[in-house]
């Protein structure tokens, strides 16, 4: 049996107020006057001068704001590519992704075009990309996504939501400041923490799994039980341990994969433009058929901070959008078999996804 020689983030600073230092961590990476460091920012922190006036701007360096509202795509991503090659003298010497799993997979896949012929849905799927990325530097703004240690970065292209899964693709660098995330709304908070802990179900429940995973999502799943479910902790206590959650969440995938849930949440967001961390809440709640002890303490956390998920979002959908829904969740093969084995299609057939969507 081949083995998988997977990259993990070689760099890593973790801790309150971290974020201090990211001058003193990029200055050594800058190759010259003429390559500057491009910053893709959420644009939530446009005016937020606590944030913003500790990135030190030095010759051609940037910022360039983004909103986070939609999925990352790829059309985003090559114009985002063209501008920098346009707008700087040389290569940049690296890319700086500051927000949420939205951002940190532009910053991901914006590192990997440039240096990569072509356009970026080309390299949607597992291990297409030739060459090594630029520099690049994750800095979670929230956490549960695992974004910034994942070995992919999901978009949506023109026919597919899929992510360019790559060694290229993970930092080379990641700022894990708990303090940033703070004043993160509360639905918010919960979604996207709930994606971290419906990583660990789907790693841990899965066919895939192995003790690398295991040890991961073992922890990731604690972490998540602590904060959404026992509670007690302090504001403080909840948001370091959630970014370990995420990193821990993110990691128990590298060797394993997600399940049901995400890959039907990848055709709502193809479909509807359904955000990640919520439409994986949606579909989860539904899937006590395939994970009934992780839905239940799922239903149980949601019912301790009061979230009410959206109904009836597939209702009025055509058979075409259906289809095409149904489509981009089937084709994301590697999901489909970690979740129900290598017999996967005839346990999980067009008819079946059909029926579990028009749940929703």
């Amino acid at each position: 049996m081949k083995y998988k020689n997977f990259p993990m983030v070689p760099r890593v600073v973790f801790g309150r107020g971290s974020f201090n230092q990211l001058n003193d961590i990029l200055a050594p990476k800058r190759k010259n006057a003429k390559a500057p460091f491009i910053y893709l920012i959420d644009d939530v922190f446009k005016n937020n001068i606590w944030l913003i006036s500790r990135i030190e701007l030095s010759y051609d360096d940037r910022i360039i704001y983004i909103s986070s509202a939609e999925e990352p795509k790829t059309s985003q991503v090559d114009e985002l590519v063209e501008d920098i090659i346009l707008s700087t003298k040389e290569r940049p010497s690296g890319i700086i992704g500051i927000g949420g799993g939205t951002l940190l997979d532009l910053a991901k896949a914006v590192s990997i075009m440039l240096t990569n012929e072509g356009e970026s849905h080309e390299y949607q799927g597992w291990d297409l990309v030739k060459n090594p990325a630029i520099y690049h530097v994750g800095i979670p703004t929230i956490s549960g996504t695992g974004a910034e240690v994942s070995r992919t970065t999901v978009l949506t292209g023109p026919d597919k939501k899929l992510g360019i899964n790559s060694d290229y693709t993970p930092f080379d660098q990641v700022v894990l400041d708990s303090e940033l995330t703070k004043g993160v709304p509360k639905e918010q908070w919960f979604y996207t923490g709930m994606d971290c802990y419906i990583h660990c179900v789907e790693s841990l429940e899965g066919t895939y799994l192995n003790e690398f995973s295991k040890s991961y999502g073992e922890k990731a799943f604690e972490l998540c039980k602590s904060i959404f479910l026992e509670g007690a902790l302090s504001d403080v206590e909840s948001q370091e341990k959630l970014m370990m959650a995420s990193w821990h969440g993110g990691m128990s995938i590298a060797y394993s994969q997600v399940g049901v849930a995400h890959a039907m949440s990848y055709g709502l967001a193809y479909v509807l433009g359904v955000k990640h961390g919520i439409g994986n809440c949606i579909v989860f709640d539904q899937l006590e058929e395939f994970y009934p002890e992780g839905v239940q303490m799922f239903k149980a956390m949601k019912s301790k901070y009061n979230i009410e998920l959206p109904e009836g979002i597939c209702r009025d959908l055509s058979d075409i959008e259906l289809d095409t829904m149904i489509n981009v969740s089937l084709g994301l093969e590697p999901l489909w078999e970690n979740a129900l084995g290598k017999g996967w299609k005839q346990k999980m057939t067009a008819k079946k996804l059909r029926e579990l969507y028009k749940k929703m």
